[in-house]
């Protein structure tokens, strides 16, 4: 009898995410300040060994719905705490909404 065996080798190209700066980010997604600059390596791997890197490149990645864009393109999101949220001026920087305070106390 003759045995024939055969090994699956399996390969694929994914890419591996390190946050790269802690400064968040709003995300124009979801509007969560969850947006961190990251490095993406993408490695040709067999067997899940990574063995050769493939491309490199700088990115914007969300950690809640996961939206990412190049970090050298057109686009840049907001710094959180860059004003826009709240505050004492109100919400979006303008002036305070007529009922966002509580009435004053006599």
């Amino acid at each position: 009898m003759d045995f024939c065996f055969f090994i699956p080798i399996i390969f694929g190209c994914p890419a591996k995410i390190k946050q790269t700066d802690t400064q968040p980010h709003i995300c124009p997604k979801c509007h969560n300040a969850q947006v961190v600059r990251a490095k993406s390596r993408t490695w040709l791997e067999v067997c899940w060994i990574p063995l050769i890197p493939m491309k490199s490149r700088e990115i914007f990645i969300c950690g809640i719905c996961q939206w990412q864009t190049d970090a050298h393109g057109q686009y840049q999101p907001a710094p959180a705490g860059a004003g826009g949220f709240g505050g004492p001026q109100g919400p979006y920087g303008g002036p305070p909404q007529h009922g966002y305070y509580p009435p004053p106390k006599y």
